[in-house]
């Protein structure tokens, strides 16, 4: 498995509208090959995603469908690239 976070900083107003649309968002996300599973959090200034798929080749789509999304569904929006992190899973918990 392969995990991406994407750092938003900076970017509150983009929350709130991904808190508004989580619904939308989830349908993103989950068609995106290998998705395992899917959390976004709320920070002071923003917040990031943390997104675990079989293969790295799903975080990659993960990361380009997500950026696609905000650009053509939040125009009115200035939205800062995101710092992006990604690597191997070594231990991967749930319920």
């Amino acid at each position: 498995m392969h995990a991406v976070i994407r750092h938003y900083k900076g970017n509150s107003e983009l929350f709130d509208e991904l808190e508004r649309r989580t619904d939308e968002v989830e349908q993103v996300i989950r068609g995106v090959p290998g998705f395992v599973s899917y959390s976004l959090v709320r920070t002071a200034d923003g917040g990031f995603s943390v997104g675990v798929f079989q293969d790295e080749a799903g975080t990659d789509e993960s990361t380009r469908v997500a950026a696609n999304w905000v650009k053509e569904t939040l125009p009115q929006l200035t939205v800062s690239p995101p710092e992006v992190i990604g690597g191997g899973v070594v231990l991967h918990l749930g319920s």
